[in-house]
């Protein structure tokens, strides 16, 4: 061991002690497998116990101090915290010998218990991946949970992880309420501020929710983690919502061990950030004074509760072990500062606790320390003799669940879910326009009112809000002003402030909204404003929305439709912000759905699935909404509205289908969004040269319609891929990719707009798709000789 001579000096006496004690030690449990850093924390830890002097024996129900703790809950917080601490041993010593895959451990901070301790077991918790404590205590309080088995199986990636299943160590539990977080750095901050406004939101609306509406909501945090954009944001928009006498009962718990991995954080600052900030109330505890910080945690719960407003409990705590097992402590401190650290060891000092105040004596103390550790010995041995997932199937089970007859089910109902005496609860409705339609001029059946987009889009939404008490809109400029473009003008005189809303001009929190209030009940639409603007929130998406039911093996669900006003070519009003071209950073996110509608009666049919695949599948939804098409007319000529279209009738759109215009057997040109009016005049013009071509609108670009590409193409055996996104990383790369796997062997082409960003002004056109490369690219496809 690397201990400073001063400081073996100091201990030598108590290690005598512990010596001639005759105890075990942590080699006699583990076998003999230990590094020195644990061996000395282990040591430190009975060296400790047996310097302490008895207190006079009292019973345990008697209270042991002035804040009214007890003997029997001091106890059971001490058994916590040792059964984290031995956590964190056997998942090192795991990994050492290759049955483990995760080692970054709670040690230093067990004085997260006290948090748990101060709440109640249905206060929804979202931990940081230090709360190993939090995590042994809330679980071990709900019958029938064994949290040593479930942590020691999370950390074998067994398959018999009851949270997890595998895919990832997290602390988790459906039956505890742990919502389970992975290691990104405040990530689940906007969730959970969405969640603490949802949870009261759903109370005045009556909507069943399934935490009672005096929840506090909690998430726990690293001083690191604080300093970043989504902690800030997030807090922010709870102190900027609760500023407006809005209910937000949010505890937000910054476990301050003083390190970010290597990087300080001065010691004053959590304080001085967050310490005076009006309308955050502010707690302070050191987490090693178990007693003391009980107290804290509890009087900041009981404020949340009684006020429900957001409170900031900064807990002091020590990094013990270094920020994981791979990581060298000794390359970036000082012996004296790891020494220091040390000596705060929070199971140590309620160790201490324990005996002082005669609860325990020196070895009943030791005996139950190690009991616990043997507890965990054979919970390591059990886990990681467990399956692991086996095959992709097992492992992406959870991503993208599809119910599609349920989901048609649901798009079709006229009543509220769960009223029987509906006429169309299960059945299809008479009026439903078909999916596929063969009409030249785009137009689909039905009857009623002829619509744009934006219309279409805004109806629908009325009809949702109407039908549905589950669904909320809300976003930038949503509310009064009823959207940039006018989307969503009137929806909230309709249906009130609670259900359409304005938000704060941060698009992590829109999102973290969203997430929080799907976990709440609630079907949100949450619109931003922009595709641009989607970029500075993306990681609510690709890293909260599409791994909570992956991480959770679909325990938890994150049913939301995000729309977003965003591609290229409007009018007058251009930049790169207003005209973002590019969707590659979306297309990836596994599970995630994209919609891009093109015509207003697709829009209102795939709004409407993509609500019911949110619902029913819990399915993560993107609805994309050219914002050039938004109040188009015309197609072909000025005046002649043959882009306007009925939604009365239309209900659903297969996730997954395409839409087909035309029957042409020449050329088939795949497109959607913008392209496919362009396309449309391209056809038109091919047909006055004798020359017939169908235009294949994707709609769905996530996932894409493979079926029906695939079909089309074949059917004419020469394909034109006319993409507005950019050629690097665009959506004809994945179109171009499905053909060739699926073996298609005719003629192939694609035209694509430039790699760019989208200039002001006219020169927008030079670097965007157009109808004349289209219509050029065509010709010379039909032109080109047969491939042999």
């Amino acid at each position: 061991m690397d201990w400073p001579t001063d400081r073996m000096l100091r201990c030598a006496g108590r290690f005598r002690l512990y010596a001639e004690s005759g105890v075990r030690d942590i080699w006699d449990i583990w076998g003999g497998v230990i590094n020195d850093r644990e061996a000395e924390l282990d040591q430190w830890f009975r060296a400790e116990v047996a310097a302490t002097t008895p207190g006079s024996p009292r019973p345990l129900q008697e209270a042991i101090d002035a804040t009214g703790l007890t003997g029997q809950r001091c106890a059971e917080l001490f058994d916590a915290q040792a059964a984290s601490r031995h956590l964190d041993l056997a998942a090192r010593r795991l990994t050492r010998e290759g049955h483990g895959f995760y080692s970054i451990g709670s040690s230093g901070h067990e004085g997260n218990v006290v948090v748990a301790a101060a709440l109640r077991v249905t206060d929804p918790a979202l931990l940081h991946y230090r709360s190993g404590a939090f995590f042994v205590h809330r679980a071990r309080q709900v019958p029938g949970l064994d949290p040593i088995r479930d942590v020691m199986l999370g950390v074998a990636a067994a398959a018999a992880d009851p949270i997890s299943g595998g895919r990832h160590k997290v602390f988790g539990s459906k039956p505890a309420h742990v919502i389970p977080q992975t290691s990104t750095i405040a990530s689940h901050l906007p969730r959970a501020v969405g969640l603490a406004f949802a949870i009261e939101r759903a109370a005045h609306l009556r909507l069943r929710s399934e935490w009672p509406a005096d929840s506090v909501v909690v998430c726990s945090f690293g001083d690191a983690s604080a300093n970043h954009s989504t902690a800030a944001g997030a807090i922010n928009t709870a102190v900027h919502t609760a500023h407006q006498n809005v209910p937000i009962p949010i505890l937000f718990v910054c476990e301050d061990n003083g390190l970010g991995i290597s990087v300080p954080t001065p010691r004053t600052w959590i304080e001085q950030a967050y310490g005076s900030r009006p309308g955050l109330a502010w707690f302070d505890a050191d987490g090693a004074d178990l007693s003391a910080a009980l107290a804290t945690a509890s009087a900041a719960a009981e404020y949340v509760r009684a006020h429900r407003k957001p409170a900031f409990l900064r807990l002091r705590t020590v990094r013990l072990l270094g920020h994981a097992g791979s990581d060298v402590e000794s390359a970036y401190r000082r012996p004296a500062e790891i020494a220091a650290d040390l000596r705060r060891d929070p199971v140590t000092a309620t160790a201490r606790l324990l005996i002082a105040t005669g609860v325990r004596t020196p070895a009943e103390v030791n005996a139950r320390y190690d009991e616990i550790a043997e507890q965990v010995a054979k919970a390591a041995e059990s886990a990681w003799n467990e399956p692991k997932l086996a095959s992709a199937a097992a492992v992406i089970a959870p991503l993208a669940p599809a119910r599609p007859t349920v989901v048609r089910t649901d798009a079709l109902r006229s009543t509220p879910e769960g009223d029987r005496n509906g006429s169309n609860g299960s059945k299809r409705s008479a009026n439903t326009v078909p999916v596929h339609s063969d009409s030249d001029s785009g137009e689909t059946a039905g009857s009623g009112e002829q619509l744009t987009l934006a219309q279409a889009v805004n109806q629908t939404l009325a009809q949702l809000l109407t039908r549905d008490p589950d669904v909320l809109v809300f976003g930038e400029d949503v509310g009064r002003k009823g959207g940039v473009y006018g989307v969503t003008k009137g929806l909230q005189q309709s249906f009130g402030v609670r259900r359409v809303f304005d938000t704060l001009l941060d698009e992590q929190s829109v999102l973290g909204t969203a997430l929080g209030a799907a976990l709440a009940g609630f079907v949100p639409i949450p619109e931003i404003q922009y595709l641009a603007y989607v970029h500075n929130a993306e990681d609510q998406l690709r890293g909260e929305a599409a791994t909570l039911s992956f991480f959770s093996g679909g325990r938890y669900r994150n049913p939301v439709v995000v729309r977003i006003a965003g591609l290229a070519y409007q009018k007058g009003f251009g930049g790169h912000f207003h005209n973002d071209n590019s969707i590659a950073a979306l297309r990836d996110i596994p599970g995630l759905v994209i919609a891009a509608p093109a015509r207003a009666d697709d829009a209102a049919a795939m709004l409407r699935t993509c609500v019911s695949a949110a619902r029913v599948d819990g399915r993560v939804c993107v609805f994309l909404e050219p914002i050039a098409l938004y109040h188009t007319r015309d197609l072909y000529r000025a005046g002649d509205g043959a882009w306007l279209a009925p939604i009365s009738g239309v209900r659903h759109a297969d996730i997954g289908r395409a839409r087909v215009h035309g029957t042409g057997a020449h050329l088939t040109i795949v497109s959607f969004a913008n392209g496919v009016p362009m396309s449309l005049r391209v056809a038109r013009r091919l047909a006055a040269d004798g020359i017939h071509a169908r235009v294949l609108d994707l709609r769905w670009l996530s996932p894409l319609p493979l079926e029906d590409l695939l079909d089309n193409a074949r059917a004419t055996g020469r394909v034109l891929i006319a993409d507005e996104t950019r050629r690097s990383g665009g959506v004809s790369e994945a179109v171009c990719t499905a053909l060739l796997d699926a073996g298609f062997d005719g003629r192939l082409a694609r035209v694509t707009s430039a790699d760019s960003f989208v200039p002001l002004g006219p020169a927008a056109s030079t670097v965007l798709l157009d109808e004349a490369a289209i219509e050029s690219a065509a010709r010379a496809l039909l032109a080109a000789p047969a491939p042999r």
